[in-house]
């Protein structure tokens, strides 16, 4: 059985995947006018993926896009995706602990409980950029946060949508159920134990499942 869940946050959880997208665009336009496909190219991304890619040696302009990321998200809205509350309470139910692993930093989670005041009674632990020094697609936050919870990764299930999430999951030894609101599912197929198109597919049964295979 399910021991522990283990959920992305943006894509997952909270549907903002579009909001970023516009966000980004924009700032491809404005720093790298030549690459009109910059917010794909980044999608699922850590801030420090990106800026090493694509912006290393200009820290003036970190700087500038950090500012402007950090005004952005205090204006955002922060939708939950539809069957996310049902799930978690179904969990809470069976006595199934649950914790957020999300590359975000703790200021974005600020933004996302304000929005959300009782978003953090779902959940065990909150774990952020802050408690990771490496970014997915590599295990460490995954197994961080297993050890942390004092179960063993194999009986986790991961809750990811993008394609470094996906392979942080599997590179940990963790069942990945992949939810197909980024990409589609024959572009994270791949990468999954398991594929639903929307969260609302996903029940405590399928997850079950995934650890007895």
């Amino acid at each position: 059985m399910m021991k522990l869940a283990l959920f992305d946050l943006d894509g997952v959880i909270i549907d903002t995947e579009s909001q970023y997208s516009i966000f980004w665009a924009g700032i491809g336009q404005q720093y790298l006018p030549d690459m009109p496909d910059f917010a794909q190219r980044i999608k699922g991304q850590s801030l420090v993926q990106i800026y090493r890619g694509f912006f290393g040696g200009q820290e003036a302009v970190q700087a500038e896009i950090t500012q402007q990321l950090d005004a952005f998200e205090v204006k955002m809205v922060y939708p939950l995706f539809e069957g996310v509350i049902d799930f978690l309470e179904d969990l809470k139910k069976s006595d199934i602990p649950a914790a957020v692993v999300t590359s975000s930093n703790l200021q974005k989670m600020e933004n996302v409980v304000r929005s959300h005041p009782n978003f953090s009674q779902w959940f065990t632990r909150i774990f952020t950029a802050e408690d990771s020094a490496v970014s997915k697609p590599a295990p460490d936050c995954y197994l961080n946060a297993a050890k942390k919870l004092g179960v063993d990764i194999a009986d986790c299930v991961v809750f990811e949508d993008s394609l470094n999430g996906l392979k942080s999951g599997r590179a940990a030894g963790a069942q990945v159920l992949g939810v197909a609101s980024s990409h589609s599912s024959e572009i994270i197929a791949p990468y999954c134990d398991l594929v639903v198109e929307k969260f609302s597919d996903i029940t405590l049964e399928l997850c079950h499942s995934l650890c007895k295979a």
